[in-house]
């Protein structure tokens, strides 16, 4: 009666909910493929708070306030400017034009833009600080595997006589280590 169109075309919330339902279909259909993304995102609403852990398989956008912790390793999560987020981060692309108050660790990239504002600390391969962003704590760009540091060779040491006392300096107080003398070169004519 009320959702019937000449044309065909849903609109309001039923619309809302069968698209739901052909997206949950399609998700089902889908789950012996690796976690893709549909393009769209979750949002928590700017009237939502949310005490505890939030996790899934599909990007957010945090509008409103979540206190605990964030975990969508594979997908993106945006705090919008008006979400509040007292929670560690972790997700593959992180970007804060709201408050974060938590550690940020982000598989890809962070970004905090002019209107954001993060107190924790910041783990990710590439960082983006705009103009006017507030940031306390500290950053980690480590790219990966640490490299393995280069072995010193062992210092060279020349074979000196033991019978030979070793040379005062010129205000005696002390030795001066043997210089190498400089190569005589080519004789000059008329010696």
């Amino acid at each position: 009666m009320f959702d019937k169109r000449k044309d065909g075309n849903q609109e309001g919330p039923k619309a809302h909910f069968e698209s739901g339902l052909n997206d949950l279909s399609a998700n089902q259909a889908s789950q012996s493929r690796p976690a893709q993304s549909s393009g769209r995102a979750a949002v928590i609403g700017p009237r939502i708070k949310i005490n505890g852990d939030v996790s899934g398989e599909e990007n957010l956008v945090i509008e409103g306030e979540v206190a605990g912790s964030v975990n969508l390793k594979e997908y993106r999560v945006d705090v919008g400017q008006s979400g509040t987020v007292k929670a560690d981060i972790t997700a593959k692309v992180v970007k804060v034009d709201g408050t974060v108050q938590g550690d940020i660790e982000a598989a890809e990239m962070a970004t905090i833009s002019r209107t954001g504002n993060v107190r924790g600390n910041i783990k990710a391969p590439r960082m983006t600080l705009e103009d006017g962003a507030k940031f306390k704590g500290s950053i980690d760009m480590d790219p990966g595997e640490p490299r393995q540091p280069a072995k010193p060779s062992a210092p060279r040491t020349e074979a000196k006589p033991a019978d030979e006392p070793p040379k005062a300096a010129s205000n005696g107080k002390g030795p001066v280590p043997d210089k190498p003398k400089a190569d005589q070169g080519l004789p000059l004519k008329g010696n």
